[in-house]
Parts: C-alpha cells; structure tokens; sequence
C-alpha cells in the first residue's frame, strides 16, 4: 500500500503524518507536491494540517485550486482513499469532496490540547480496528475547527452513518463542555457516503508513538492498512 502525503505552501504536518504512516503501517510513503498533476500509483492520499497559502481568502479557499487537486477530486471519485486532517479537512469541504464547512471556534481563539473522541461509525476504512463506539484521546490545534451543515445535511450524515468521530469526555459521553469549538452534533470527522474519504479535525498523527505519551493515533493508519489488505485479498 502506497500513502502520498499533500504538500502545500504553508502545510507544517507533512512532515509529522510522512514519519507516522511509515512508523506505524511500515509502508511507502511520499510526498505530493501540490503542483502535481498526477495522483497515480499511489493507494491513499493524506491532506496534512498546517496553514494551505496562509489562510488567506479562509481556510482552505486557495488550497483547493492547486493543480494536485484536480486529480485528487477525480481519485476520490473513483473510489480511491483521501484524508484530510484539520486544515486538510477544510481544504476536502472546500473542493466539494466533504459537505459542510469548517468555521471559526466558537471562543474566536486558537485552541491547542488534547480532546476525547468517540468513534461513530467503526465501519470504515480510517476506524475498522476501532471498537464499536470506542474513546481515542487526539490532540487539536485549530482556529477554524467549528464545524457546519444545515439541518438536511446533518439529518442525512447522520442517517447514512457518515459521522465517524465526534468530541466526547472522558467516559463517551457526548456533552456541551466536551465540545471545544462549537461544532454542530460535537461533530469532529465526517466521511462521504461511499465512505473513502475522511475528514477529521484532531490530529492522529501526533499521538501514533509510545514516545510521545499517546499511541490511540494509530487505530487510523492501522485500520487504512487494514481496509487495503481485504481489499486486495
């Protein structure tokens, strides 16, 4: 399984989700440089966190024009695995990949810490090692992490089972106080129908190494590796 990690101007987690996808599912993985106009050969395709083109216009707006994205979009469509991660999320809102849009946080304040999430929807590529309704502990660094749909679009991911991860406490239990930017439903990663592409606000790839004092990272990268070998058979 090949993974291709997104580099845009301003991403800053290219780095960190290269070094996880190796670390954890020991597979090929290289980077994408966002004029590419070509995805081929590659099995999943990352959309790092980070600051795509500074942020301007808002998160993601610029981002998604890049030429990569054309054959991102048309890759997706096909079927093949994306994930975008905090500002990769915004940028797979922004290409019409993901529905919704990601807002500004609620306090109007950047908020970096640790955040609790449930698992919603264990059935798809990105969470099948994950146990039903299972607790991850995922940090979040995010300015623009509040999450938006109107009712239809909320009444259908929730219907179809496209809410894949949303903020909870300690204990699963989804509450106002656990909810750190205001998201509608607590809502912190959604999928596309077909369930092949992800986006999520925290970041697993900060929390995939015992060295860094949290490994519940993993169960995303070990689940893709997971999907991709079924796959294949």
């Amino acid at each position: 399984m090949k993974f291709g990690v997104v580099v845009f101007p301003g991403s800053n987690c290219d780095a960190d989700c290269l070094h996880a996808i190796k670390t954890v599912t020991g597979q090929p993985v290289e980077y994408i440089w966002h004029k590419s106009g070509s995805v081929d050969g590659f099995d999943c395709i990352v959309l790092p966190g980070g600051f795509s083109y500074g942020d301007y216009l808002r998160c993601g707006a610029i981002a998604r024009f890049s030429p990569v994205m054309t054959p991102i979009i048309k890759f997706a469509q096909k079927g093949g695995l994306v994930i975008g991660i905090c500002n990769g999320f915004q940028i797979l809102t922004e290409a019409g990949l993901l529905p919704g849009a990601l807002h500004r946080n609620n306090n109007l304040k950047f908020i970096c810490k640790d955040s609790f999430l449930r698992v919603e929807n264990n059935q798809t590529p990105f969470t099948c090692q994950a146990g039903a309704r299972a607790v991850i502990k995922v940090p979040i660094a995010h300015g623009e992490g509040n999450y938006y749909a109107d009712q239809e679009t909320l009444n259908a991911l929730e219907e179809n089972g496209q809410v894949v991860f949303r903020y909870c406490d300690a204990n699963g239990e989804i509450t106002p106080a656990a909810n750190p930017n205001g998201s509608v439903n607590n809502i912190a990663g959604i999928c596309n129908k077909q369930g092949n592409v992800l986006g999520m606000m925290p970041h697993p790839e900060r929390c995939a190494e015992a060295v860094l004092g949290n490994t519940d990272g993993q169960v995303i990268f070990k689940s893709l590796l997971e999907y991709w070998q079924r796959r294949c058979g």
